[in-house]
């Protein structure tokens, strides 16, 4: 069963993944998702990389619904989001593949490392809004070479999705974990 730290990091995720903020994780909010990170310059219509990315969402949609949607209602709530990710654990490998397809759309010059500028794209990204990073990108960089590196963001996502530990740096990969 996922932490109570766990739910509160993923909290944010949920509301920004919940298009309408309904309370319910649907197919369009899925859609809704892909549009949001179509407008990357890498991602555009069209393109290999905006195929990538919507197989990908869809598929994650595709296996929450398969685990999270208890009640066959078509929709997920917080509690059954944990429940997907109580078995992401077991898939680091799906958890990695997503990390190397996200990696790809967030490095918008394609130079092979995400910059801060593109980390705070990604953040906005996936949340649909502006968000206050000050100090995050430091947290991250785990090098301290100024960017991250395509290992050390799956580092860092793997971290973000699957860890229970508080101190690891991951956890701030996606922003600012909710206070309790």
């Amino acid at each position: 069963m996922a932490s109570a730290f766990q739910e509160r990091k993923l909290k944010g995720m949920f509301a920004a993944f919940d298009a309408d903020s309904d309370g319910y994780l649907r197919e369009e909010d899925f859609r809704a998702l892909v549009a949001r990170w179509s407008r990357l310059p890498r991602v555009g219509p069209g393109t290999e990389l905006r195929a990538r990315v919507e197989t990908l969402l869809m598929g994650w949609w595709a296996a929450l619904l398969d685990v999270g949607d208890t009640n066959g209602d078509g929709a997920v709530d917080m509690g059954e989001l944990l429940s997907l990710v109580d078995r992401l654990p077991t898939m680091t490998a799906d958890v990695t593949a997503t990390a190397e397809t996200v990696f790809d759309a967030v490095d918008a010059n394609g130079d092979g490392r995400i910059s801060p500028e593109e980390h705070h794209r990604l953040v906005e990204t996936w949340n649909g809004r502006p968000m206050e990073l000050t100090g995050i990108f430091e947290l991250l960089d785990l090098n301290g070479d100024g960017h991250l590196s395509r290992a050390e963001f799956a580092l860092l996502w793997r971290q973000f999705w699957i860890s229970d530990n508080p101190v690891e740096p991951g956890n701030w990969l996606c922003g600012r974990i909710p206070a309790a």
